[in-house]
């Protein structure tokens, strides 16, 4: 099991994801779409990623705005697997809205 970061290992953690915000023992972040498919595609390639790894966020909708929240419930706050996926959601999203398209709006 995933071990809690301690404070100084989340501040330097959240230092290299600066569009990523934490809100207690959550990391969160909210991404813009040109199109609600473009951001249902983002969805479901996030959904397959922590499928893949068995480290599952939740996941907002709003119509062109999608948020990702990350937290390990087994470790009680955040963990190093936290701050991992938020780094291959970032990815997904380089590697969407490079290939769109259409334009981020």
């Amino acid at each position: 099991m995933a071990e809690n970061l301690e404070e100084a290992a989340i501040v330097r953690s959240l230092t290299k994801l600066p569009d990523w915000k934490r809100e207690d023992k959550v990391i969160s972040r909210r991404y813009r779409f040109g199109s609600f498919l473009s951001a249902i595609g983002f969805v479901n390639a996030v959904a397959e990623l922590a499928e893949a790894r068995n480290h599952h966020p939740f996941i907002a909708v709003d119509f062109k705005f999608v948020t990702v929240r990350l937290t390990s419930w087994h470790a009680g706050g955040l963990t190093d697997e936290d701050f991992a996926e938020a780094e291959l959601v970032d990815g997904i999203y380089r590697e969407m809205v490079t290939n769109a398209e259409e334009p981020e709006q």
